[in-house]
């Protein structure tokens, strides 16, 4: 059981992650600022060191935090497509993922854009996280296909290179750099510059990777 000093520390932590989240909302990563963050909790500049060690071991925390938030909105949309068929699955899971990007653009770009130069957004740890949420998406896509060979049919030289079994495989990279792309175009405000509803486009987009 931790220790109310352990909890307290936490509980600063916390509120540190909070006020951080808010400022990438407000002002994107530019704006993160762990002086700022400490004046906000009542500490000195120097104190906030005491609860993380710089500004990236607090964007790695900010990640991996919106990756599970991410995660788990994904698995709950697949799980109350779990008694329909394999299409449905696949249908909610991505439409859970275009509603967690509109809901909190801040975090999607802190997920899928570079947050600052010289930092690995690539890491081992950050890699796991973010597997997780394409592990629930690849899942769907097998039992929607359940089988199926990709149409047309995949070469040897791509098919030597893709882990597992390559059409599921291929429908996972194939379909999440879809979707990625479109929410991106949407939270940036693409779609609505053109004078369109990017909705149709993107369920159009989910019926044409079902069919692949």
């Amino acid at each position: 059981m931790p220790t109310p000093r352990e909890r307290a520390r936490e509980s600063t932590r916390a509120q540190a992650r909070q006020i951080a989240s808010r400022q990438l909302a407000d002002g994107g990563i530019e704006s993160l600022s762990l002086k700022a963050i400490a004046a906000e909790l009542g500490l000195t500049g120097p104190a906030i060191y005491r609860y993380f060690a710089n500004r990236n071991e607090l964007l790695t925390e900010l990640i991996t935090g919106a990756y599970d938030d991410l995660a788990a909105a994904l698995h709950a949309a697949a799980q109350a497509a779990v008694e329909g068929p394999g299409e449905s699955q696949v249908r909610a899971v991505a439409g859970a993922f275009r509603e967690w990007g509109r809901a909190q653009p801040h975090l999607f770009r802190l997920l899928y854009t570079a947050p600052v130069p010289g930092y690995d957004a690539n890491a081992g740890p950050l890699a796991s996280a973010a597997q997780r949420s394409l592990d629930i998406f690849l899942r769907a896509l097998a039992r929607a296909a359940a089988g199926r060979p990709v149409r047309p049919p995949l070469g040897p030289t791509l098919a030597a290179q893709l882990p597992g079994d390559p059409d599921v495989t291929y429908r996972g990279i194939t379909g999440w750099s879809r979707l990625y792309g479109f929410v991106a175009l949407e939270i940036e405000g693409a779609f609505a510059s053109m004078g369109m509803d990017a909705g149709p486009l993107y369920q159009r987009e989910i019926e044409a990777l079902i069919a692949l």
